[in-house]
């Protein structure tokens, strides 16, 4: 599903509706965070990741969090926003076999560490959601 861009919306209302759709209350606890120490990178959050970028159409949310978790993974040092975005993709329809296929890709580009770090925030989202795998 892509989103349109609409020219009456603004790019902070157009980041806050895509926040809240992406995800939810979890990224209301993030930009609640920012305002006491930085109320001004809480509305760059806003205008420019989700009013900007995530508003364009060329790519469906669920491929935007599927590449957003493929790099958090990747990097290896951002467990937090990977905690964040997992839940994200699992909002948008991204499937949990295919979150946990994400990570288990990591170890071929970017090593078992980063791709151990990545299963372990993704049990412990899994966990959080009482989501459980059916293995094989």
């Amino acid at each position: 599903m892509s989103v349109s861009l609409e020219e009456s919306e603004s790019r902070l209302i157009r980041g806050k509706r895509l926040l809240n759709k992406i995800d939810r209350e979890i990224g209301e606890c993030v930009i609640e965070s920012l305002k006491t120490i930085a109320p001004d990178f809480a509305v760059y959050l806003l205008e420019y990741p989700f009013g900007d970028i995530y508003a364009r159409p060329q790519l469906s949310l669920r491929d935007r969090e599927l590449a957003t978790i493929t790099a958090l993974a990747a990097l290896g040092n951002a467990q937090p926003q990977l905690k964040v975005h997992i839940n994200a993709a699992l909002n948008v329809g991204v499937k949990p076999e295919e979150v946990v296929e994400v990570m288990m890709q990591m170890s071929v580009y970017a090593g078992f560490p980063a791709a151990l770090n990545g299963l372990s925030i993704t049990k412990e989202v899994f966990a959080e959601r009482q989501i459980i795998i059916n293995h094989r």
